[in-house]
């Protein structure tokens, strides 16, 4: 997989479109982080990576109400079912694990399952089929369990 020119300039037409600073998108062996504004640092490839990956995929902590946000992992459409008129992987009582796919988003063509990342109850689906999210965007809310 790679990027040519033009993927690049449209991933910077959504970046400059959305109300983000920073998006980081990963395909394969390909890394890109674009950031409005000034140039970032460049992070050392001795600092654990793994750790920071692992942060940023980690549902938030369960709050009072004992729900957890499921937030959208990377830009693009987001679609509930495999394919148009099919059944949506996930409805409000579906029961899922940490790897249960609950949607794809689709960036640049390329179709992106979204897992759970816990296991729990779906109680809430907060995304239309098909549409557009930023990264960061509440999806979903859970009831963890176990």
């Amino acid at each position: 997989m790679s990027l040519t020119h033009d993927d690049v300039q449209r991933l910077l037409q959504l970046l400059d479109a959305s109300h983000f600073e920073e998006m980081r998108l990963e395909i394969g062996d390909i890394k890109l982080n674009l950031r409005r504004g000034s140039a970032l640092p460049v992070a050392s490839e001795t600092a654990a990576p793994a750790a920071a990956a692992s942060a940023e995929q980690a549902p938030a902590a369960a709050p009072a109400d004992g729900l957890v946000d499921i937030r959208a992992p990377l830009l693009g459409n987001f679609y509930l079912a495999p394919k148009p008129g099919a059944e949506p992987f996930v409805r409000p009582g579906t029961r899922v694990d940490e790897d249960t796919v609950i949607g794809i988003i689709e960036v640049m063509k390329l179709m992106n399952p979204v897992p759970a990342g816990l296991r729990g109850e779906v109680v809430e689906v907060r995304v239309r089929d098909g549409q557009f999210v930023e990264y960061g965007q509440l999806l979903m809310r859970l009831r963890a369990s176990g």
